[in-house]
Parts: structure tokens; C-alpha cells; sequence
């Protein structure tokens, strides 16, 4: 299953780790679990949610019949990549919307705009294009601290992995 959440990409992969330190390991409630995030990280409880989703969809905590819970373990850049491109909702469509040659977070948003789904568009008429323009440019935040994509004074590029 791909997940929607995506916090907006820190300067580095510190703020992923603190995230992940911030659920617990013995399970707890999904409010318990965000308010917890929130607290930790310094954001709203909305935003904590969005961390705990992200931090589900790289393998980094999962749901148990009791909770959320943090899995232990090492992981390198590349396996967070490939959990990235594999469980995140349009990691893999911006990642494919990307050349050799860089390409504007407009014109990534303009190659991704038809995966944005119907329901989505109708949820929201006014402002459905704004709330996925931003998602486009988180994906690509995160893409370059993953290691995917590049980012160069005219734009991103794909990179080679």
C-alpha cells in the first residue's frame, strides 16, 4: 500500500532519525503516537501524524493490533530509497518525471497532475492544485536527501542509483 503523508524534507536525515527515535517501542495509540511526534519534534498534532504515516510507509514503525510501534534496526540511504519510491504516493510518478536534463518543480507538478486522483480534485476544487503543487516539491526534498534526484541551479535531475 502507498501512503500519502509526507512531512515537509529537513536539511538532513537527522530530523528523520529524531522522528523515528520519537515512536515509541512499546506500542501506543495512534493519538498517543502523534501527540508524542508532535511534542518530540515540535509540531502540530497533524503534522506528527504525517511523521508517524512517513515513518510507516520507509519500515521505520509499524502497526500492531496494541498500536504504533517503532522497529528497530539500521538502515542505509539506498534501502530508505527504495521504501521511499516503493510505499510513498507519487515518489515513483515525480521520480519518472525527471530527466538528465533538470526539470522545475512546475514542470514535475505539470508530468504528475493526472495521477492526482478524481476524489481529490472534487474534495477540494479551489485548492486541490496548490496542496499537490507542494506535495510535488516535498517528494522532491525528499528524493534529493535519498539520494534519487539532484538538485541544480536550474532544477532536479534524476540520479542514477
Amino acid at each position: 500500500m502507498r501512503r500519502k503523508p509526507v512531512p515537509p524534507a529537513p536539511d538532513s536525515l537527522d530530523r528523520l532519525w529524531e522522528a523515528h527515535r520519537a515512536v515509541p517501542l512499546i506500542p501506543g495509540s495512534e493519538d498517543d503516537c502523534c501527540g508524542r511526534l508532535a511534542k518530540r519534534l515540535d509540531v502540530t498534532p497533524d503534522e506528527g501524524r504525517d511523521w508517524l504515516v512517513f515513518c510507516q510507509s520507509l519500515g521505520l514503525a509499524r502497526e500492531t493490533s496494541r498500536g504504533f510501534e517503532r522497529i528497530r534496526g539500521d538502515w542505509t540511504t539506498g534501502e530508505l530509497r527504495d521504501a521511499f519510491v516503493g510505499s510513498v504516493f507519487g515518489a515513483r510518478e515525480v521520480l519518472d518525471a525527471l530527466g538528465e536534463s533538470p526539470q522545475s518543480a512546475e514542470a514535475v507538478f505539470e508530468a504528475f497532475e493526472p495521477t492526482v486522483p478524481n476524489w481529490e480534485r472534487h474534495r477540494d476544487p479551489e485548492g486541490w492544485e496548490s496542496r499537490w503543487q507542494t506535495r510535488v516539491e516535498r517528494l522532491l526534498d525528499w528524493a534529493v536527501l535519498f539520494g534519487a534526484a539532484a538538485r541544480e541551479e536550474d532544477g532536479y535531475v534524476a540520479v542514477e542509483t
